[in-house]
């Protein structure tokens, strides 16, 4: 039996769990590690082998393995690769690290100059779709990485997603394109949830409503999601509120640093930044209708 595998995961919540499901459907052979006891007794029914650590998971990579980084934000993704018990300091050169939390372009960069050092490569990788999309492969991908890595690397991203955008080379590009998506995404949701206080307000059928709006210009995939969600009361956390409010916080700062000054994208941080003072923070950002309605 071969003693290594494909892909080593760290990292399998709602993302993280929909790919590794995936992967595992698709016959790749992967360990995983999860703080969550939960999260990683699925990834153990999927066909993952558990690891304790992020450094066992690395472990067991193949020589040309890949490390698949797939946690919140940049303290755990540091932590991963160079914490106590991390994968950098077992990744043997040759093998490849995917990025895919949603990070600042300067922390991408940092991480690829320092995994070039031991000559790891780098694919920053941010994702977007869903839990759902992931397990289904239907997610966007927004690869930046060298030609010489995208040519080695096709076989697991095409594996992981039928939407793989290549963005660039640049270590950071997929995370700039990442905050340029996910800043449309929060005005969007901010849009759709005033919207539907509004129609409220006025003493309308708010899924009456929202079935007109899915039909008409009004229209967004993020909007009908979540206020379908909202209009049920259903706020179980998909995706929290602190996602998107560390997602605008990230995009405004972006904008800043080339002098670019984003209006509605500060207004929706703001709002994001009131939705965490409420305590919803824990929430399904659907919880931007309950803000609204507030108002």
């Amino acid at each position: 039996m071969n003693p290594f595998v494909q892909v080593a995961m760290v990292g399998a919540g709602n993302m993280g769990g929909g790919m590794l499901s995936r992967l595992c459907g698709l016959g790749w052979s992967v360990a995983v590690h999860d703080t969550d006891p939960l999260a990683q007794s699925h990834a153990a029914e999927c066909g993952a082998v558990p690891c304790g650590s992020a450094m066992q998971a690395a472990r067991m990579l193949a020589p040309d393995g890949v490390l698949m980084v797939v946690v919140v934000d940049a303290a755990q993704t540091e932590s991963v690769l160079w914490g106590h018990d991390g994968a950098g300091a077992v990744l043997q050169a040759g093998q490849t690290v995917i990025l895919c939390p949603t990070l600042g372009p300067g922390t991408v960069q940092k991480q690829a100059e320092r995994l070039a050092l031991a000559g790891i490569d780098c694919i920053d990788a941010p994702m977007s779709g869903g839990p759902l999309r992931a397990k289904e492969g239907t997610m966007s991908l927004m690869v930046a990485c060298s030609d010489e890595v995208w040519q080695k690397s096709q076989g697991l991203l095409n594996a992981l997603s039928q939407q793989v955008f290549r963005v660039g080379q640049r270590p950071g590009d997929g995370a700039r394109t990442k905050l340029v998506n996910n800043l449309l995404a929060a005005v969007n949701l901010v849009g759709a949830a005033e919207a539907m206080a509004l129609a409220e307000r006025l003493g309308l059928d708010p899924l009456a409503t929202l079935s007109v709006i899915e039909a008409s210009s009004g229209q967004s995939w993020i909007g009908s999601d979540r206020m379908r969600r909202a209009l049920a009361d259903d706020f179980e956390p998909r995706a929290h509120v602190t996602l998107l409010a560390k997602d605008t916080g990230l995009a405004v700062q972006a904008a800043k640093e080339v002098a670019f000054d984003p209006p509605l994208g500060r207004l929706a941080r703001d709002l994001f930044a009131q939705a965490m003072v409420q305590g919803w923070s824990d929430l399904d950002d659907a919880a931007l209708l309950k803000l609204m309605r507030q108002r």
